[in-house]
């Protein structure tokens, strides 16, 4: 299974962030939770300080392309093997900063991934 750090996660169940959350989960998916917010997700702490968080293959991202570009280095320094932009979160200047260091990106659904077994 794959670790995936979600960036953007929420408690508020509506959000997309939330529902990939508990949809990893089931899928059997060990996930890290990174937000705006602390808070919990089926247990699960939702960090706002940006720990160092190691042997994440995988990050999600549900924050606007403008959000991101606090992130980049953090993301890069977890040195993850994907990276999924999706819908709304699709960001050329990561892409090309990610793919240069070798980590695979892809503009998708991360709930269609699963949905379709493509994860």
């Amino acid at each position: 299974m794959k670790k995936t750090l979600v960036i953007g996660a929420s408690t508020n169940e509506t959000r997309y962030s939330n529902i990939a959350t508990h949809r990893l989960l089931s899928y059997g998916h060990e996930v890290a939770l990174l937000g705006t917010k602390k808070g919990e997700i089926e247990g699960l702490l939702i960090h706002n300080d940006r720990p160092n968080f190691e042997d994440i293959d995988t990050i999600t991202l549900y924050v606007n392309p403008k959000i991101q570009e606090d992130y980049y280095d953090y993301i890069l320094d977890l040195k993850p093997k994907r990276i999924i932009f999706n819908p709304g979160t699709e960001n050329a200047s990561l892409v090309v900063l990610a793919n240069k260091q070798g980590i695979e990106t892809t503009y998708a659904c991360t709930l269609v991934l699963l949905a379709t077994g493509e994860y």
